[in-house]
């Protein structure tokens, strides 16, 4: 590889990497500033939580639509994001126009149909830069998604008291920052991957391959976790924080720690991954946070300090392995349709957790608080776990990270 091309595709890197944090500064936009639109809304909790999980299933849909039609393997990916982080700014922004409780839902699941044509592109284009390396490549892009989701809550933290509006309109000016430095400053790399023409038969066709489809199952059952946890830490800490010393100062900024500190996850699960094999990280990120997940719900009643430590643990691992879910699915699918791999699998991920996230309020009215609602997560990243193993028994996982399984 030439120095000029390496020195590109850093640099390729931390753009791609910018224009992520941007566009997903809209994703829980609305999560951050729940307390303020329960009270200016009137909204029950059950109305809350439909605004988080009218994003997700706007992102469900986005993506559904755009595999079917292999848009992101017939359309080039830096004006695919550039629109989609545009529409994504402009619906978080309609938010601002203080609809009913109907626009609002409308306004959001608006907002994650956009998105669905910002990160399962950028993750493709992310490929057209690395070969070796693309474990961490891939890595840091889910850790700028991570940072970009978790910035709300830090602009919530640093504006108490401040008007809920500057939250949503921050989160809307950073999207369009997106679409500039993808519209004007990104380029696709020189490992690009062949284009598809339009053939609904080929959705079908990527979820018969056996690898792909334990690769899927790997990401299911981490996705069954990692949104529920992200949607749902705020409520929880507030509630742990009724139950003793909150650290960090107040509930938002320790919601933003744990999921912040996600960005380290991916970093390490890319750097493992890239060195040991997608198979090995991936399991072993899913026993940590599987774990997690039980131990705060034992660690309630403990030094707040611990809660937290645990949180953090949970934070980093969660989100730790889920860049090499996508990794692995760019060596195993059919070159010609990678595009439409990812996004099917981010489709079917993100379609799970809205069960997930419905779910948790509903467990927390049923056993009395949010302490033991945590252990409903457990199951997916076990599972996962055991999709992976079994993944890194067949052959062609050899085609992973360079023969690391």
């Amino acid at each position: 590889m030439s120095a000029v091309v390496a020195d590109g595709r850093w640099k390729a890197l931390a753009l791609i990497c910018a224009g992520v944090i941007g566009a997903m500064a809209c994703w829980f936009s609305t999560t951050a500033i729940g307390p303020d639109l329960v009270s200016h809304w009137g909204l029950s909790n059950t109305q809350s939580a439909w605004l988080t999980n009218a994003v997700q299933i706007g992102f469900v849909l986005g993506a559904l639509a755009s595999s079917a039609v292999n848009l992101p393997d017939i359309m080039p990916m830096t004006r695919l994001i550039t629109i989609a982080a545009t529409l994504a700014a402009l619906a978080n922004g309609a938010v601002l126009l203080e609809p009913d409780f109907a626009g609002l839902l409308l306004a959001r699941l608006a907002t994650g149909v956009a998105l669905a044509g910002v990160y399962p592109p950028a993750l493709k284009l992310m490929a057209t830069w690395f070969v070796k390396g693309r474990g961490l490549a891939m890595g840091l892009l889910v850790g700028a998604l991570t940072l970009g989701s978790a910035m709300p809550h830090l602009l919530r933290a640093l504006g108490q008291g401040l008007d809920w509006r500057l939250v949503v309109a921050g989160a809307s000016i950073a999207a369009l920052t997106s679409a500039c430095i993808f519209g004007l400053t990104v380029r696709e790399g020189p490992h690009g991957f062949a284009r598809a023409s339009f053939d609904p038969r080929q959705t079908l066709a990527v979820l018969r391959d056996r690898p792909v489809r334990l690769a899927n199952l790997g990401y299911f059952g981490h996705m069954w976790e990692l949104y529920a946890m992200w949607a749902w830490f705020l409520s929880f800490a507030i509630a742990a924080g009724q139950a003793g010393d909150l650290p960090f100062g107040n509930a938002s900024v320790l919601t933003f720690v744990v999921i912040a500190s996600g960005v380290i996850g991916c970093a390490l699960g890319g750097f493992l991954s890239d060195l040991v094999g997608r198979c090995l990280t991936t399991a072993g990120m899913m026993a940590v946070s599987g774990s997690c997940a039980v131990l705060i719900c034992l660690a309630w009643a403990g030094p707040a300090w611990v809660v937290a430590l645990i949180a953090i643990i949970w934070g980093i691992s969660i989100i730790g392995d889920s860049a090499q879910f996508s990794a692995a699915l760019t060596e195993l699918s059919d070159p010609r349709l990678v595009g439409t791999a990812l996004t099917m699998q981010l489709a079917l991920g993100f379609a799970l957790t809205v069960v997930a996230i419905w779910l948790m309020p509903v467990l927390a009215t049923l056993l009395g608080g949010w302490r033991w609602v945590f252990l409903a997560l457990m199951p997916g990243p076990f599972m996962g776990a055991w999709a992976m193993m079994r993944l890194r028994g067949l052959p062609q996982a050899a085609r992973m990270a360079a023969g690391r399984r």
